[in-house]
């Protein structure tokens, strides 16, 4: 279990590094954003390539950072039913979550986003729009992604599997939407406080 339980961090510490690098590029969107609509308006040019790039940056901020909410057990869950299982439960719930579904379906997207990213490449595929940007950068974001969620989602699984075992303590520990409102008001108080 410690050899897998390394493997697990390590994949943490990638997706974790990826995560917060990414976090850039949403104030890099919205930079080209402003400066195009600044230069539309004041010199009446526009440029579907500027268009493009904040798509391809929004993009890649949303698929690579993936990994990273599911890392950070930020993802959306519905918390009143989940929330009234016991965390014993909730682990084994999430465990079959990852194994039966996340795991399936990012495997298939890998599989077929390869050949798909592949041919776009080597097709030199571009925009349909004028003055576009290639496309296959924006489809090997996509793979990355999915990627990336993949090697998070077998961290997931050895990380479940180890706290149900009870070799490692629970990282994130379930607070119930109620509960984290609280500790998000205290902390507010506190803050007005100090």
């Amino acid at each position: 279990m410690a050899g897998l339980l390394a493997l697990s961090r390590t994949i943490d510490r990638l997706n974790e590094f990826i995560g917060k690098w990414v976090s850039r590029l949403i104030l890099l969107a919205i930079l080209v954003s402003a400066a195009n609509a600044v230069i539309r308006k004041l010199f009446d040019m526009s440029s579907n390539a500027w268009l493009e790039l904040q798509w391809y940056l929004f993009g890649a901020a949303f698929m690579l950072a993936a990994a990273y909410t599911l890392k950070q057990n930020d993802h959306i869950r519905i918390d009143i039913v989940y929330g009234m299982f016991s965390r014993r439960v909730q682990h084994w719930i999430d465990l079959f979550g990852h194994v039966f579904f996340l795991m399936p379906f990012v495997t298939l997207m890998v599989v077929y986003f390869v050949p798909y990213v592949s041919l776009s490449y080597r097709s030199g595929e571009m925009s349909n729009n004028s003055g576009g940007l290639i496309i296959w950068p924006a489809k090997a974001i996509l793979l990355v992604g999915f990627f990336l969620l993949a090697l998070q989602g077998i961290s997931e699984i050895i990380k479940k599997i180890a706290i149900m075992r009870g070799h490692m303590d629970d990282p994130t520990p379930f607070i119930s939407v109620h509960e984290q409102a609280e500790l998000e008001a205290k902390a507010l108080v506190e803050e007005v406080r100090s």
